[in-house]
């Protein structure tokens, strides 16, 4: 079939990145420190590397895609009119990214968005918290199309071609859609791939692509300090082996919500292909995702052994799930140029850590393997704490900091070693252990998406929190944070780790957050126009404490900075671009599309698998996870009020 011109270079689907809260540039909202263990800010800017891999999947597919982050495109500009640049778009269909929760707000104001100017284009979302909402989610009279599941690339390509061929929806995998009743109806979770080689993920040759075919970087920058800092990740896995209890993505939770009973790993010759591709664009750090011995040890030799061949000059950094000891941090050592490492171990106290599924090992096994890092050339190892674990008391948080201070005596005050410590915030993981089972001691204050959406509005991070535990209540959590946090500056004053102006810096941030909680609840009683007056003139008070709020702006960045670049292999690669720009127009010219369908291994569909537990409003979970149903309307719930309405009262359960 000849297709016309202008379909030729018609864009199929723009795939829009909302911030946390559409409004927050006029909204007055102290989030708190829920995004400091992470390069973005409060708005959660940083997409999902999903996004890529959907993309350039559907390209090799004969498709066009662009990729939009809304939230760096306001927050980098003040005046850039996210309302209009949604109306000037008409893509075949949108899609939006509702991967992390604290996203609720936004995903779901963007949607009513699309579907003012555009009530014909059809609008798709996905990633975890869909997936686990894919019901609800639908039940928004915006939403026309929920993708579930951690790899929606190939029922996203057959998403596509059956709206173009007009084919029946319910032959597209992993897909909860409306039919023209009204009704919600579920298609088998089916697509769940074996491993990653199957893709670029994430698929930085694309987003070089799409620069030079768009003729812009912005609407692609992963965060807003990308371009001084140019950070990129390697994916190990999707999946993890690990049984984290608050986690959502760990083993029961993506076998309980994407059907995943086993994680897909990506070869260590495609991870070195990776790296390949970044070196030519950033001299900057390198992270990778989930610790390198998740697949095994056979597995992670193989990658380091590649990466000693490579001479890779970027820093790497690595997670740690375990201990390790002196014949790990050798073959690191003499793979890397540089390597920097990061460890979650929660708490101090072995029992927690046992009853969380986290670092379940003796202290003496974490200080063996901290003496061992920096003795093979650790350049800076990150030792994270938190608060609201399963049975923590604020004394068992506190008791944090003198074990810090242990660790800085035996290791000589060594500045490569850091402490930081985080809440549990905003929300507990849906589909976690610890959300799924009463047993783990957490009053979840909220449950629905809807009431994580109006939860996200409120002003203070105080109402913010989905939980209470049976050792600390929703205020002995914000407290403990700052009592932790306060104590964990001292100690790294007093034990030289950080330079003056980050303490005090930090110090003047922790005592304006305890005092801003503190007014935010003293309007808890006051008029809509009394509060609304308060928070306007607390506003350049909020957004000066948001920026560093349990630690100093550049303390978790890595020594070696980086830059962009441009190697000749790359400006090689682009000019190569231009005639696959040429061929893909062929196709598309000739209606020739669908030509890279996928052809890997499958896990198989998955029904039920590990739902064992019931999900609020939508019956059993068995009935939530069984497949290839309908859902009459009623069930699912249908929200209609305006998304921006004023959220319940602070503290409302749900």
């Amino acid at each position: 079939m000849i297709m016309g011109i202008r379909d030729v270079f018609r864009t199929d689907l723009v795939l829009l990145h909302p911030p946390s809260v559409y409004d927050f540039r006029r909204e007055v909202i102290m989030h708190g420190p829920i995004a400091d263990a992470v390069p973005s800010t409060n708005e959660f800017e940083m997409y999902p590397v999903g996004l890529t891999s959907i993309a350039a999947y559907l390209s090799s597919n004969q498709y066009n895609v662009r990729i939009v982050n809304l939230a760096y495109l306001m927050l980098a500009d003040s005046e850039f009119d996210a309302d209009g640049c949604i109306a000037r778009l008409h893509p075949r269909v949108f899609g939006i990214d509702l991967h992390w929760l604290p996203h609720a707000q936004g995903a779901i104001a963007i949607a009513e968005l699309v579907k003012h100017h555009h009530p014909e284009i059809p609008v798709v979302m996905g990633g975890m918290s869909a997936s686990y909402y894919h019901e609800e989610l639908a039940g928004y009279p915006f939403v026309d199309f929920v993708l579930r599941g951690d790899s929606t690339e190939e029922p996203c390509r057959q998403l596509l071609a059956a709206l173009r061929h007009d084919r029946p929806l319910t032959e597209v995998e992993n897909l909860t859609w409306k039919g023209p009743d009204g009704h919600v109806r579920v298609n088998p979770l089916s697509f769940v791939p074996a491993d990653l080689d199957y893709v670029d993920i994430p698929a930085y040759d694309f987003a070089a692509k799409t620069v030079f075919k768009y003729g812009s970087m912005a609407p692609m920058v992963p965060y807003r300090e990308w371009p001084s800092y140019p950070t990129t990740m390697l994916l190990n896995s999707r999946g993890c082996p690990l049984e984290c209890a608050v986690c959502g993505g760990s083993a029961s939770a993506y076998a309980r919500v994407m059907g995943r009973p086993q994680p897909a790993f990506r070869s260590p010759e495609r991870l070195l292909a990776d790296i390949r591709s970044i070196r030519d664009f950033s001299s900057a750090p390198i992270f990778m995702v989930h610790d390198p011995r998740v697949g095994g040890d056979e597995r992670a030799r193989r990658f380091f052994e590649l990466l000693a061949r490579e001479k890779a000059r970027n820093e790497i950094v690595f997670e740690l799930f375990y201990p390790a000891g002196d014949d790990f941090f050798a073959m690191v050592s003499a793979a890397t140029k540089a390597f920097s490492l990061e460890i979650t171990i929660e708490s101090q106290d072995e029992a927690l850590r046992a009853r969380n599924g986290k670092f379940s090992y003796p202290n003496a096994a974490l200080e063996s393997t901290i003496a061992s890092a920096l003795r093979h050339g650790c350049r800076k190892l990150d030792l994270f704490f938190m608060v609201g674990i399963p049975g923590q008391r604020p004394e068992d948080a506190m008791a944090a900091v003198g074990y810090c201070d242990q660790l800085a005596a035996r290791f000589g005050n060594d500045r490569r070693l850091q402490f930081y410590v985080a809440p549990l915030a905003p929300f507990l993981d849906p589909g976690s252990r610890a959300f799924e089972d009463p047993g783990f001691g957490y009053r979840k204050r909220f449950t629905t998406l809807e009431a994580h959406r109006q939860a996200l509005l409120q002003p203070s991070w105080k109402d913010l929190l989905s939980y209470e535990t049976d050792a600390m209540s929703a205020e002995e959590i914000v407290a403990t944070t700052y009592r932790v946090a306060n104590a964990l500056n001292e100690l790294k004053r007093a034990r030289n780790l950080v330079d003056e102006e980050t303490y005090r810096v930090l110090a003047g941030n922790l005592r304006r957050g305890e005092a801003m909680v503190a007014l935010l609840d003293t309007t808890a009683g006051d008029s809509a126009e009394q509060r609304a007056a308060l928070l306007s003139a607390a506003r350049l008070r909020v957004d000066e404490i948001s920026e560093a709020s349990l630690c100093g702006t550049d303390e978790l960045k890595w020594a070696d900075v980086g830059h962009l670049i441009m190697r000749p292999r790359l400006a090689a690669r682009l000019g190569l671009a231009l005639w696959a720009e040429v061929r893909h127009s062929v196709h598309r010219l000739l209606g020739s599309y669908d030509t890279d369908v996928f052809s890997g291994q499958r896990l198989g569909a998955v029904g039920n698998l590990l739902a064992d537990s019931p999900h609020p409003g939508s019956g059993s979970a068995d009935d939530r996870y069984r497949t290839g149903r309908v859902v009459q309307q009623g069930q699912a719930d249908r929200p209609e009020r305006h998304l921006r309405d004023p959220a319940p009262a602070a503290g409302a359960h749900h």
